[in-house]
């Protein structure tokens, strides 16, 4: 990848693409392409087909996704399922049609069975049942993973594709129905202090586990193995992680502290909470030469920081 290569940067406008937005111009990467939603629906086939015949970009990182919280998933798991599947295939098909040098497909760790044994190694996927609560979401990322896996092998095309863990960090969706558990805990006790609250209600036990990852980190990996690495080292795909994982209950009260609360947690077992553990194997990472820089409770700090100075917006 040279400074001057065409770069296409699906979802550049949420929480990975500003990151990824921010590090390339850093570098020196002078000709992104980074459309809007409003100025490429990526379910449309003849939009996204026209946009890469235009453009004809030479790289391509496709983070554009649905994504939301428990609640968003249980309500819409059709959209979850529908949207990403129509998105990933258009810009998977159309990178292979007008030849793409290489894609980067970023997808989830919701894709390892409910039951997986932990740490979940790349090869659990596929060897059981998902967890109900986002089963649409990891039947689209799974679908995707395959998709880069097949074209490879048959069109010869080099499309990798990395699985995160749970992500937070600056421009994450800071909103009541959307947020995963960083932002949505960040709001409960930033409300909370703010109107003098007695206590904070949280769903769950607190005793599910989480495995958490500074943006700012994917997208050094995300970087990292564009530049380093081809589809025929990382086949199917490769894990993405912190390495350590946290109760809920544990990041509720690193939270609190961040954000200076000093009311009471209350916990609400009867609300769902999804799987019981979620920490992804990072062997085949390490070897590869990557890993995590930024701590969990540095990059808490750094995302409320920032929440604090956007939050009007």
């Amino acid at each position: 990848m040279n400074l001057d290569s065409k770069i296409m940067i699906t979802g550049a406008n949420g929480m990975v693409g500003r990151s990824l937005v921010k590090k390339l111009k850093k570098e020196g990467y002078n000709n992104l392409l980074t459309p809007s939603s409003k100025e490429l629906d990526l379910k449309n086939q003849n939009d996204v087909e026209k946009y890469f015949k235009e453009n004809k970009p030479n790289y391509v990182f496709h983070l554009a996704a649905k994504v939301g919280g428990i609640a968003a998933n249980i309500e819409s798991p059709a959209d979850f399922l529908h949207d990403n599947l129509i998105m990933q295939s258009n810009v998977i098909e159309f990178a292979r049609k007008y030849k793409v040098e290489k894609l980067l497909f970023l997808g989830s760790s919701c894709i390892y069975p409910k039951n997986s044994p932990q740490p979940m190694k790349e090869e659990y996927v596929l060897t059981g049942k998902l967890e109900p609560t986002n089963e649409g979401y990891g039947i689209s990322k799974i679908a995707g993973l395959k998709m880069c896996q097949y074209y490879n092998k048959q069109h010869g095309t080099n499309f990798i594709s990395l699985m995160p863990c749970n992500l937070y960090g600056p421009n994450d969706h800071f909103d009541p129905q959307k947020s995963h558990v960083v932002p949505a805990l960040i709001l409960k006790f930033h409300k909370a202090k703010k109107e003098n609250l007695e206590f904070v209600e949280i769903w769950g036990t607190g005793n599910v586990k989480r495995e958490l990852l500074f943006v700012e980190d994917l997208t050094d990996a995300i970087t990292y193995f564009m530049l380093n690495y081809n589809a025929k080292d990382l086949d199917p795909f490769i894990n993405i992680g912190y390495g350590e994982d946290v109760t809920i209950k544990q990041l509720a009260f690193m939270i609190k502290d961040v954000v200076g609360y000093n009311g009471e947690i209350r916990f609400n077992p009867e609300k769902p909470e999804g799987m019981s553990e979620k920490l992804v194997d990072l062997t085949k990472s390490k070897e590869f030469g990557w890993q995590k820089k930024v701590s969990l409770m540095e990059g808490l700090k750094n995302t409320y920081s920032w929440y604090l100075e956007n939050a009007k917006n």
